[in-house]
Order: C-alpha cells, then sequence, then structure tokens
C-alpha cells in the first residue's frame, strides 16, 4: 500500500518519479550505508509529515540539518527534547521575546509544536553527513526543495515565508503569487545574528498577516 504523505501526495508522487530525485535516493543509500548521516532516515521528511500542506501558515527555510549527533530531527533549527539548544535557536527565541514581549511556547528545542501549527520548518538541503555542513549540497536536495516551494506558491490562501541568510534568499524568486508575504533577514547564527536578524520583528509582522485570515502562531 503506498504510503500517504500528508496532503503533499501529488506533489511527492511526480517528484519521487523524476531522474534527479532516483539519482538523489541512489547516492543517499550509498551515504547512509557507509558513513553517519543525518538525521535518521526515518526523519528526513518529518518537517512534511508534521506539518500537512492544508495547514501551512508559515514557512521557515533552514540551509541544511544539524550536522553533529543526536541534534537533527527533520525540522529546520529544531532539536529533539534533551538535546542542549542550539545558538542559533536560543538568537531565535530572544528575537520572538523581544520582539513579542512574550517568551517563547518552546520547551527545550524540539519545534513540533510550532510546526503542528502549520509553520514548515523545511532546510534547503535535508541531509548532512556527521561533521560536514553542506556535504549534500548540489545533490539534488534544491531541486526537490524548490519543487516545494513553487507548489506552495501556486496556493490561493496567503502564507507567510521567512527567508533567514543567503541559502534561504535565494529561494525568493521562486515566490510570485501577490497573496504571500515573504520577509528576509540575515541568519539567526552568532555570526550574523546583530547584523539584522535581531530586531527584524518577524514573529509579529507574520502574525499581523495571519490575523487578516483568523490565523495565528503562538510563537
Amino acid at each position: 500500500m503506498q504510503r500517504s504523505y500528508n496532503g503533499w501526495d501529488e506533489l511527492f508522487v511526480r517528484e519521487f518519479a523524476k531522474p534527479y530525485f532516483v539519482e538523489l535516493k541512489r547516492f543517499l543509500v550509498e551515504e547512509y550505508a557507509s558513513k553517519h548521516v543525518y538525521p535518521p532516515k526515518r526523519l528526513i521528511l518529518n518537517a512534511f509529515d508534521n506539518t500537512a500542506y492544508d495547514d501551512v501558515n508559515v514557512v521557515i527555510l533552514g540551509q541544511d540539518p544539524y550536522y553533529n549527533y543526536g541534534q537533527a530531527m527533520g525540522m529546520s533549527f529544531s532539536v529533539p527534547q534533551g538535546v542542549a539548544v542550539p545558538k542559533s535557536l536560543v538568537n531565535i527565541f530572544e528575537e520572538i521575546k523581544n520582539d513579542t514581549g512574550t517568551p517563547t511556547c518552546i520547551v527545550g528545542g524540539d519545534l513540533t509544536p510550532w510546526a503542528r501549527q502549520g509553520v514548515l520548518l523545511m532546510n534547503t538541503v535535508l541531509t548532512v553527513v556527521e561533521g560536514q555542513p553542506n556535504s549534500h549540497k548540489d545533490k539534488g536536495w534544491e531541486i526537490f526543495t524548490d519543487a516545494v516551494i513553487e507548489y506552495l506558491n501556486e496556493r490561493q490562501r496567503g502564507m507567510v515565508f521567512l527567508l533567514w541568510g543567503r541559502n534561504a534568499y535565494v529561494k525568493k524568486p521562486l515566490i510570485t503569487n501577490p497573496q504571500h508575504l515573504v520577509l528576509t533577514a540575515p541568519h539567526p547564527s552568532p555570526l550574523s545574528a546583530y547584523a539584522g536578524f535581531f530586531g527584524c520583528k518577524h514573529f509579529s509582522k507574520a502574525n499581523e498577516f495571519l490575523a487578516r485570515q483568523g490565523k495565528h502562531v503562538r510563537w
């Protein structure tokens, strides 16, 4: 029996059959068999498993998964319960508090509560080799995540795209539907957070936009 993809079936079935994805899958089978690759195979599509297509209100684009043991869980910026909160996520939480006046609802670093409110936490590349950031860059994932963004772009109900950093910003030309709100800022990492991520007020701006549709995200 074919797996159900939480409302993403039309897109996934189409993309999975294309030559680039067949080659990507072959590459991943070899990588997982010979190296430590994150996230675990069962969590590669975790962002989509936790956020149905019809429920997407906000898209937060990351670069690629965390590359240290135990951190990556298939959702951008998120780590499992019990894992130390990475500095980029600490900065995101700080901006939420400064922007909205209320601390984040997240306990620890697991962002699943956001995902279940319609926040798609997608990296531009969905896998990585341990200790080697960008190691699965240009292997086909970018084609797939471009297709996801184009698929969402076609939807008539407006949503918010939060593009933080260069790897996310290059996706901006794919978002052409005027129904959507696109917000850009430097990456929240310690290297760039003070260059404009702090003070971007993306969380309040997102909720102001969503409020016009009767939607809201509890950050």
